[in-house]
């Protein structure tokens, strides 16, 4: 498994050049810096291809992840909003490419954050969406990205918000690009147990975030990492494990997320390093454990 952390550890906005975050990932003990799509949407090919070259001299691998704005919705039941979602993801998928980035995930296939006030017509949107994502994994699929479909708890999204749902989203997709994206925060809401959504996932599983039920760093929690760790080696998942933690308030990703107080206490930039380099030591512990009993007995319970 590949580890690496999300750039919004970092900020307050969505919109920043992330490029300054490459070395600083690397230096901390990271594989994988992950950006988001905002900064791409009005990226010219040179900004894309010196990010590219500066990811590769740095040995940094790129991951995208994105909260699609609600002119981007492609579960919409506006056809002017689908198409401006499908010319969207058209787009930034062709940029991922020049990236070599091949592993988009969020929720991507409705919107973030989800207005509330608004009526709910899920059915109605689920049949949308699929028809939707269907045509943007294919899309994906010639860009050489796995198109994430990101699991989220019922106060950020409506549509998947199980492991079990999404499975079955992306069965009626039906494109191999297209593939579960599952987030530890969330799953500790809504999943009766994570480690079973982990070994239902199995082979779909895409991509995988990582962070305490308090949205803090892997270790300054309390979800069982140990757990975790074997039932992603049970089933082989060997891609890209990304911590996303939100640990301060301010400006629009602290207004986004909801983060009202500061859960880094203050912490300097300089102590949000080193809290980044002890988070990601010690989930290559517990993560790369040697295969064992454990695991077996998580498979063979569901034989």
């Amino acid at each position: 498994m590949d580890y690496g952390i999300y750039f919004a550890y970092w900020e307050e906005e969505w919109n920043t050049d992330q490029k300054k975050y490459i070395s600083k990932v690397k230096e901390l003990g990271f594989d994988v810096l992950e950006i988001s799509c905002a900064m791409l949407k009005d990226a010219s090919e040179r900004e894309l291809q010196e990010m590219r070259r500066m990811a590769e001299d740095a040995g940094v691998k790129l991951t995208a992840g994105y909260g699609p704005s609600a002119e981007e919705n492609l579960a919409s039941h506006d056809e002017a909003v689908v198409a401006n979602a499908i010319a969207f993801y058209t787009d930034i998928l062709k940029k991922l490419e020049i990236l070599d980035i091949h592993t988009l995930g969020g929720g991507v296939y409705s919107y973030w954050p989800v207005d509330f006030s608004k009526s709910i017509d899920k059915a109605g949107d689920w049949e949308r969406s699929v028809a939707n994502v269907r045509k943007v994994g294919r899309i994906a699929e010639a860009c050489g990205v796995d198109y994430c479909l990101e699991v989220l708890n019922r106060f950020e999204g409506y549509l998947i918000n199980t492991c079990e749902e999404c499975l079955e989203f992306i069965k009626q997709v039906d494109v191999p690009a297209v593939k579960v994206m599952l987030d530890t925060f969330h799953m500790n809401i809504e999943e009766d147990s994570m480690i079973e959504a982990i070994l239902l996932a199995g082979d779909k599983l895409g991509h995988f975030h990582v962070g305490e039920n308090n949205r803090r760093l892997p270790g300054k929690g309390g979800l069982p990492w140990y757990q975790i760790g074997m039932a992603l080696r049970a089933i082989g998942y060997n891609k890209n494990v990304v911590m996303e933690p939100f640990v301060k308030s301010g400006g629009t990703v602290g207004s986004d997320i909801k983060v009202w107080r500061d859960l880094s206490k203050g912490a300097t930039m300089k102590k949000l390093d080193e809290d980044a380099a002890e988070s990601v030591t010690f989930l290559k512990n517990v993560f790369s454990g040697p295969n064992g009993d454990y695991q077996s007995n998580l498979l063979s319970s569901r034989q």
